[in-house]
């Protein structure tokens, strides 16, 4: 039978879309899937530690000599593993190459069919896949689902979503000023005085303001984000899947965090942008 092994990259969302497309091209392609693990600094968490396993699915956390022969070659490891990957696989897809593939109409599906053992790193919905799937894929362990829970039952009638990107994302910090949320809102409000906000965000910075404009109406979590540990990706785990609870989500540019939310509760998007 035909082989792939998958390694999932980058953050939360990019990752969850990544493996949404894996599962859907194994099936279409009849290739055994496997995914590894990998944690680094966009997402520091075994995956055990945020979702639960499903029934079936074939994951399993890197270990070292995963780290040596399967990690994406990359400067950090010297590019080594790509000669062991060489031997080991008939054919290997990077990140880098699988956007630029993809909008050249690249076959994933006629590749994965060709036959053997083939490698794959991606962190893009570089195949189509049915939403519905990540609610199968993705279910947050215990712990998460209570704060979920828990931060809806203080949703107000009509609640929406505002998901503000900061730190490290210069297009979104660009392109998605908070004034631009602060206008959505303000119009919002004109129209129901009693309007809900759930905020996930970032920036402590963007949590006071929008507290200082909202007041008590700003539902957001209490501890600030963080990446390098399994408790913060918990957090982060329990902002998007309340973000899918909410009415509409307005969301910041290039953010998959946003898309992944809409996609997960079904809920209409907004993309808050300049042109």
């Amino acid at each position: 039978m035909n082989t792939l092994t998958f390694i999932p990259v980058g953050g939360l969302a990019n990752r969850m879309r990544a493996m949404a497309s894996a599962v859907t091209l194994a099936e279409a392609s009849r290739c055994a899937l496997e995914f590894v693990w990998f944690q680094d600094w966009a997402l520091h968490a075994p995956f055990c530690s945020i979702f639960e396993t499903p029934e079936g699915l074939r994951l399993r956390e890197a270990t070292l000599a995963d780290t040596l022969t399967l990690d994406r070659p990359r400067r950090r490891n010297l590019g080594l593993p790509r000669l062991w990957q060489r031997l080991r696989f008939d054919a290997c897809l990077y990140e880098q190459a699988v956007t630029p593939l993809q909008q050249g109409g690249f076959d994933f599906r006629r590749w994965a069919e060709e036959g053997g053992r083939r490698y794959m790193a991606s962190y893009s919905a570089f195949f189509p896949y049915d939403e519905a799937l990540l609610g199968a894929l993705f279910v947050p362990v215990a712990e998460v689902r209570r704060e979920i829970e828990l931060r809806q039952e203080r949703f107000a009638p009509e609640t929406v979503g505002v998901h503000i990107r900061r730190t490290d994302h210069a297009a979104s910090i660009a392109k998605s000023p908070t004034g631009l949320f602060f206008e959505a809102l303000d119009r919002d409000l004109e129209r129901n005085p009693a309007l809900g906000i759930f905020l996930a965000t970032d920036s402590e910075e963007v949590k006071q303001e929008m507290r200082r404009r909202y007041g008590s109406r700003v539902l957001t979590a209490e501890a600030g984000a963080d990446r390098s540990s399994a408790a913060g990706i918990r957090d982060g785990v329990a902002d998007m899947f309340t973000l899918a609870r909410t009415q509409r989500i307005y969301g910041s540019f290039q953010s998959s965090f946003s898309e992944m939310a809409s996609q997960i509760g079904g809920v209409p998007l907004r993309v808050l942008a300049r042109d």
